[in-house]
């Protein structure tokens, strides 16, 4: 306690009822949380098992409770929860599944699958272009946020447009049940609306979290914020962590209005605002201050540091993209050359990821080391959707997206017209398909030899699910990819014997964390539940679709991202490209005139910056194939006149160019001296 300023200490020691931390970028909020944590079972003597944390990330999630943990004495934090929404709604639904009516095992549907079924209702039914299948897909992800369920979602249609994508929503959801499955969405949805209908339920969760603290708040979206509502109830025990400057993801969901309503659903809230930043230096904080000031506030704030003046913010306007690109590379090389810089210091952040190109091929001429954030997920590799089809069946045999993915993977002479025979009959007994193979109808519609492949297939199925419901299912799992030959068939199918080696690499980490998944919940099972192969898989399933992979690279590379993908992070030194009208802000927000989100990303991205922050523009782009004047940013009028200097705006002082190149070869002799 003794490292926390007064504020931090405030929000720690505070118990008395609901409370937001008003915390802004860089202020310490993490420490807090995790202070609190141990303040509350160590002096409060609430045991570690009544007391859950959320947040959005699982690396997020991981950080909090190592640190949580190592504040606490001995075994005491033993049995505390700190995890995503989606993770806690996944273990509502695992313990709540026969009061839900799910079977034990059910399978949770990633974008890919949902896509995947969304688009066989479209095509079956007619009823829409599968053209439209984003569209399909985000509205029913709108409508599953905002606990609309399909019936209210047809009542309140507003064209036929969206009665019919009302009526697929009502299909995919009963197709979701067929299957035994739920999607991402459902993660949140479904123990929302069991609480809201099970008061026994409620209580009983209510009784097992007795107090839940809350991190990015301002992320929730509807049914997020009225799962927090529900289980702390009216008995006030909550913390939530926040930054009404910080939400950039109205396109998610998120609601940044969720932080007023605390007001209004908890008069007696306590506001404690963390204004003291340790990241940056007080002329960038003045800058986004500034900037952001011109967003209306429910709370007002103002980040302050201790950390000096520090150097002003320069804007450089190039003459096109290619030389803004230029620009930055030689001036990465420049600063580095000067300053002793490490590349790991840098960063480069833009709106989209078309920017990147341009960037890349620079920084590649100049021999520059970058890592580019946001690279394809290690469960989006062919051989681990195979794999995890494979464990999907054996938990759940009604999930026919994983029976369809595997059941010629790898090839046992099964051909599509015996498919659709089986897709035919399944359909009119409205069972699954691995569960129409058990049915003697089945003989009539399909021939004798064919029908004996698929069964021979549900038998070893059945008799590889039976070993993984032994003591040890992962050495099961491993005798399974033995029986197909998978090693064999990935070698069959891959460019050369290096790539499929490295692609069964990939298949043995896969089985080794699911080893260590089933460890850690037997291990964290504090209510006795015995270990299960079905929660492991969930639970690989769930850590896939949350974190995509958040590795961290500590090598030496220049850090290229998105506005959106930085938040959370640091660097010393940040560039901001690109910050021209329609692109910062975009033309979408633009035209839909939410521009406050725009603002709220450009503050993102200059609180990254630690020490130095360079924005960036060009005079001219090329769009849609023409090369087009720019309009610097309206945010750029936005900055403090005194905090910035500006390059390429009008004329340029030759005194300042030659003492620039006077210190560049000073600094390059003394790396010879």
């Amino acid at each position: 306690m003794t490292q926390l300023n007064p504020r931090q200490k405030e929000a720690v020691l505070y118990i008395d009822g609901p409370c937001l931390v008003l915390a802004g970028a860089g202020s310490g909020k993490t420490s807090v949380i995790t202070r609190k944590i141990a303040y509350l079972i160590e002096q409060c003597d609430i045991p570690a098992r009544h007391i859950a944390a959320l947040t959005f990330t699982n690396k997020a999630a991981r950080e909090m409770k190592e640190r949580a943990s190592k504040l606490v004495k001995g075994s005491a934090s033993r049995g505390l929860t700190v995890s995503t929404f989606h993770n806690l709604g996944l273990n509502i639904i695992r313990r709540e599944h026969k009061s839900l009516g799910f079977k034990p095992g059910f399978s949770i549907f990633d974008s890919e699958d949902a896509r995947s079924l969304l688009k066989d209702l479209m095509m079956k039914d007619g009823d829409l272009d599968s053209d439209h299948l984003d569209l399909v897909q985000h509205q029913i992800s709108n409508w599953k946020n905002d606990l609309i369920i399909p019936a209210r979602a047809l009542s309140v249609a507003q064209s036929p447009g969206e009665q019919a994508i009302a009526l697929i929503y009502q299909r995919y959801n009963q197709a979701l049940r067929a299957y035994n499955a739920v999607d991402f969405d459902d993660l949140i949805l479904i123990p929302v609306e069991l609480f809201q209908t099970n008061a026994e339920v409620l209580q009983r969760w209510q009784r097992k979290i007795r107090y839940l603290l809350v991190d990015e708040y301002q992320d929730t979206n509807s049914s997020q914020y009225l799962l927090v509502q529900l289980i702390v109830g009216n008995r006030g025990a909550l913390t939530v962590v926040g930054d009404d400057d910080q939400s950039i993801y109205a396109w998610r969901g998120a609601r940044p209005e969720n932080m007023s309503l605390l007001k209004q659903d908890y008069p007696s809230l306590r506001v404690i605002k963390l204004e003291q930043n340790y990241r940056s230096t007080s002329r960038i904080l003045r800058v986004a201050n500034h900037l952001i000031a011109n967003n209306p506030h429910d709370f007002d704030k103002a980040l302050w540091s201790e950390m000096g003046l520090g150097d002003p913010i320069r804007v450089l306007r190039c003459k096109n993209e290619d030389a803004e690109a230029e620009r930055v590379a030689t001036e990465i090389l420049t600063q580095r050359l000067r300053k002793q810089y490490k590349f790991r210091d840098f960063a480069i952040l833009y709106r989209g990821n078309h920017q990147a190109r341009l960037l890349e091929m620079k920084l590649q001429q100049h021999q520059i080391p970058y890592k580019i954030s946001g690279g394809s997920s290690f469960f989006a590799k062919t051989e681990i959707k195979d794999v995890m089809a494979y464990l999907r069946l054996i938990v759940n045999p009604d999930d026919d997206n994983a029976f369809l993915r595997i059941i010629n993977t790898p090839r046992r002479q099964i051909g599509t017209s015996t498919l659709e025979a089986l897709g035919g009959y399944a359909s009119e007994r409205h069972i699954s398909l691995f569960a129409a193979l058990d049915e003697l109808g089945l003989q009539s519609r399909i021939p004798e030899k064919n029908l004996e492949r698929l069964q021979r297939f549900a038998h070893w199925i059945k008799q590889v699910t039976r070993n993984c419901g032994g003591d040890r299912p992962v050495d099961a799992i491993r005798e399974m990819l033995n029986d197909i030959d998978y090693e064999g068939w990935l070698h069959q199918n891959s460019a050369s014997s290096k790539a499929a080696e490295k692609r069964m690499e990939n298949v043995f980490y896969l089985v080794e964390s699911l080893q260590k998944t089933i460890d850690k919940n037997s291990s964290d099972d504090d209510e006795g539940e015995e270990s299960r192969i079905e929660d492991a898989v969930a639970k690989l399933v769930l850590r896939d679709m949350m974190e995509r992979q958040e590795e961290e690279d500590l090598s030496d590379q220049v850090q290229l991202m998105t506005l959106h993908a930085s938040k959370g992070l640091e660097f010393p030194h940040v560039f901001m490209v690109g910050m021209e009208e329609e692109l910062l802000p975009h033309r979408n927000s633009i035209e839909d005139n939410n521009i406050e989100e725009e603002r709220r990303l450009t503050y993102v991205g200059i609180t990254r910056a630690q020490r130095t922050l360079t924005m960036t523009l060009a005079g001219k782009r090329k769009q849609f194939g023409e090369m087009s004047e720019t309009t610097p940013s309206r945010f750029l009028d936005e900055l403090p006149v005194d905090d910035v200097e500006w390059e390429g705006f009008g004329e340029q002082s030759p005194e300042k160019n030659l003492a620039k190149g006077e210190e560049t070869l000073a600094n390059l002799l003394n790396l010879f001296d």
